[in-house]
């Protein structure tokens, strides 16, 4: 057993779809988030800077002895993980993989659609993963940079959001597919519109289920669950704009965040 806790880091809030799932999943493990809110996006960002940026959250969080990190970022995920992976102890897990996965198993036609930053998309992460689980998938990525402001502002229900939605989608449409992955953090949040832009045939993959399940397979496999169930802690951070962090999150994760601290990553 393992009582340190689990480390997750993203470029904002999206990256709380990530934790509500482990927290769904791994109840009683204690959790450290950073959000880097003074940086987000990530997604129209350098590969450098990404690089750069993911090293110091993960040094951050190191410094709050955690057992693992989960990198809750799509882009940080295509552009970072062999970095980190390289350059740390800790078992590090990123959301392409996971989220990959499922699209394959998901879909019947093998035609997938790939939603996410600029960057996840340029990196061609999910489309190389998801062909190397299935060769035979006509894989198209669409980048849908406007759906990180639309949540950070609040407006995942709003006309806005669904002009945006149709205008980005209209592609994938076209190709007919039936399986779409939700590949940013911040897009779970917009699955009514997605569902209502491409229809119900359409099978919508949340990498941060399946990112979860493999954070949970990975704790067990190396016997680092936390069995001492007794109530969790849960420590949130961020580099900017902490109240706005509060209330946005408050609603994602459906709970108080009460442990919550600005802190300067240029530090780290």
């Amino acid at each position: 057993m393992d009582k340190r806790a689990i480390g997750v880091f993203d470029s904002g809030v999206g990256g709380l779809t990530v934790l509500r799932e482990i927290i769904e999943q791994l109840p009683y493990e204690d959790i450290v988030y950073f959000g880097d809110t003074a940086r987000i996006p990530y997604g129209s960002k350098s590969p450098q800077t990404v690089i750069k940026f993911a090293n110091q959250c993960t040094k951050f969080l190191l410094s709050k002895n955690i057992k693992t990190i989960v990198i809750a970022c799509n882009t940080a995920s295509a552009i970072a993980l062999t970095n980190l992976k390289d350059n740390y102890d800790v078992p590090i897990i990123g959301v392409i993989d996971p989220g990959a996965l499922g699209a394959v198993t998901a879909t019947n036609n093998n035609k997938i659609g790939v939603i996410g930053t600029s960057g996840t998309i340029r990196s061609d992460s999910y489309q190389r993963k998801i062909r190397e689980y299935n060769n035979k998938a006509e894989v198209v990525g669409v980048p849908c940079p406007l759906f990180v402001q639309i949540v950070e502002e609040g407006w995942e229900y709003s006309n806005v959001a669904e002009l945006t939605a149709e205008k980005y989608l209209i592609e994938l449409k076209e190709h007919e597919i039936d399986t779409l992955v939700m590949g940013c953090t911040h897009y779970p949040l917009l699955r009514y519109i997605l569902k209502k832009v491409m229809g119900d045939n359409v099978k919508l993959v949340n990498p941060a289920y399946e990112t979860a399940k493999s954070l949970k397979k990975l704790l067990k496999e190396n016997n680092m669950l936390n069995e001492d169930y007794k109530k969790p802690s849960h420590e949130f951070y961020v580099s900017d704009a902490p109240e706005k962090f509060r209330r946005i999150g408050g609603n994602i994760l459906k709970m108080e965040i009460e442990s919550l601290e600005k802190i300067d990553i240029e530090k780290y």
